[in-house]
C-alpha cells in the first residue's frame, strides 16, 4: 500500500478534545433515547462520512440511484449545501444550482425519472417526499446524512478515502473528523473510496486490518472512473464536438482545468495521462463563481497556447457554470465536463448490488438491518 501523509496539527489537540467531547455527549443522548431518531415506513438508505471534505459521496449515491431507478420510485434528499434558499425545496425542470445545491441540482438533471429535494430537516423532508403520489416514493437516499441522528436510516453506509482512511485521522481541528471513530458503529457498510484501480490483495488486508470493522459490518472498496467528455452548452453552435473520449486527448493539447471541488488530484492525474499541458485553476469546494473569477477564467484561457486548447471542468462545477451570466459566451463552446462513475473493486460488485437490492426488497418498512450485541464496544 502507498504511503499516505496524512497532516494531524497536534497543536491543536486540546481543542479537538473539547470539540469531540461534545460531540460524543451528543451522540449519547440519542443512545440513552433522550434525543429520538425517527423511523419512516420507507426503505431509506443514508451515505455519508466521519470526515469533512470530499470522499466521493454524490458518485456513489449516483451509483445507488443506477442500481435501484428501475425497479423503484427513488428520492434523493439533501441539505443543498451552499445554496441560496432555506427549507425544503423539490427540484423542478426550473430549478437552478443556487435554488437547491449544485450536488442535488446535478443528480436532478442526471436522473429525470427520479425525485430531488433538499431540506435542512430531514425528517421534515422524507415527511415531504412521502406526500407525493403517482408512484409514491419508494426508497430514500439521504446524502451526506451520517451525523444527521434525528433520521433512523435502515441501511447506513459510511464512506472513507483511500489517501485519508478515517483510522488515521484525528478530530476536528486538529485533523478533519467530525466524530471519532467509535462513530463508524453506526455503519452497515463501509466503502474505501477513490482507490487505484490496481488494488493489490496485500493492500485490502492491511486497510481491512487497520479499519478493524465489527462482525456485522460489511467492508467493499471502490474506485473512480471517468466517462467521455460533455460539452456543457451543447446548444451553442460549434465545430467542436459534443461528445469525446477522454482518451482523444492530443499530448499537444492545452487544458484549463477548472475545479471547485475538495481536492483536484485525482483528476488532474488521470488528465496528465493524456497531456501533460495543463493549467489547474483551483477554487475551494462548492465554490460560488463570481464575477471576477469568470475574469480569470478568461485570462487564463487567453493564456493557453496554440488553437488546440479547451476547458475541462467537473459535473459539480458545471452546474455553477451553466447558469452564471458572467461567463463569456466565447468560452462556452470550449468547456468541457469530465463524468465520474464509480467501480466496485475486488470482484465485490455482484455482494454490494446485491446486499442494498436485498435491503430494498425485503425492507419495505424501513426496517433496522440487525446489529451483532457487540456493535457498540468502543
Amino acid at each position: 500500500m502507498e504511503e499516505n501523509v496524512i497532516k494531524i496539527h497536534k497543536e491543536l489537540y486540546p481543542i479537538s478534545l473539547l470539540y469531540g467531547a461534545g460531540v460524543a455527549f451528543r451522540n449519547k443522548l440519542f443512545d440513552w433515547g433522550y434525543l429520538r431518531s425517527k423511523s419512516f415506513d420507507v426503505p431509506v438508505i443514508c451515505i455519508g462520512n466521519l470526515a469533512v471534505g470530499g470522499t466521493g459521496k454524490t458518485p456513489h449515491t449516483e451509483y445507488l440511484i443506477k442500481l435501484l431507478h428501475k425497479s423503484h420510485q427513488v428520492a434523493v434528499l439533501s441539505r443543498g449545501y451552499k445554496r441560496k434558499t432555506k427549507g425544503y425545496r423539490f427540484a423542478t425542470p426550473q430549478s437552478n444550482a443556487s435554488e437547491i445545491g449544485d450536488e442535488p441540482y446535478q443528480i436532478h438533471a442526471k436522473f429525470a425519472d427520479i425525485r430531488v429535494a433538499v431540506d435542512e430537516n430531514r425528517c421534515h423532508g422524507i415527511e415531504q417526499l412521502l406526500e407525493l403520489n403517482d408512484p409514491k416514493v419508494g426508497v430514500v437516499l439521504l446524502d451526506d446524512a451520517f451525523q444527521h441522528r434525528y433520521v433512523k436510516a435502515g441501511l447506513t453506509i459510511l464512506l472513507t478515502d483511500y489517501h485519508r482512511l478515517f483510522s488515521n485521522d484525528a478530530l476536528l481541528p486538529a485533523g478533519r473528523l467530525r466524530e471519532s471513530i467509535d462513530g463508524k458503529k453506526r455503519a452497515q457498510i463501509v466503502i474505501v473510496t477513490k482507490c487505484p484501480h490496481d488494488l493489490k490483495p496485500i493492500d485490502y488486508n492491511i486497510i481491512t486490518k487497520e479499519l478493524n470493522l465489527f462482525p456485522y459490518q460489511q467492508l467493499f472498496f471502490s474506485c473512480f472512473r471517468y466517462g467521455s467528455l460533455e460539452r456543457i452548452f451543447p446548444e451553442v453552435p460549434s465545430p467542436k464536438p459534443q461528445v469525446r473520449k477522454l482518451s482523444s486527448l492530443q499530448t499537444d493539447e492545452q487544458v484549463l482545468l477548472l475545479t471547485g471541488i475538495a481536492s483536484p488530484a485525482t483528476i488532474m492525474a488521470q488528465i496528465e495521462t493524456h497531456t501533460q499541458h495543463i493549467d489547474l485553476l483551483a477554487f475551494d469546494d462548492h465554490h460560488s463563481f463570481a464575477k471576477q473569477d469568470m475574469q480569470l477564467i478568461r485570462e487564463r484561457f487567453h493564456q493557453l497556447k496554440g488553437d488546440r486548447k479547451l476547458i475541462i471542468t467537473t459535473e459539480k462545477d458545471a452546474t455553477r457554470l451553466i447558469e452564471h451570466p458572467a461567463l463569456d459566451d466565447a468560452l462556452k463552446p470550449y468547456i468541457y465536463a469530465l463524468p465520474i462513475e464509480v467501480e466496485i473493486l475486488q470482484n465485490q460488485q455482484h455482494n454490494f448490488n446485491q446486499y442494498i437490492i436485498n435491503y430494498v426488497t425485503e425492507n419495505p418498512r424501513n426496517s433496522l438491518l440487525p446489529e451483532r450485541k457487540d456493535a457498540h464496544k468502543s
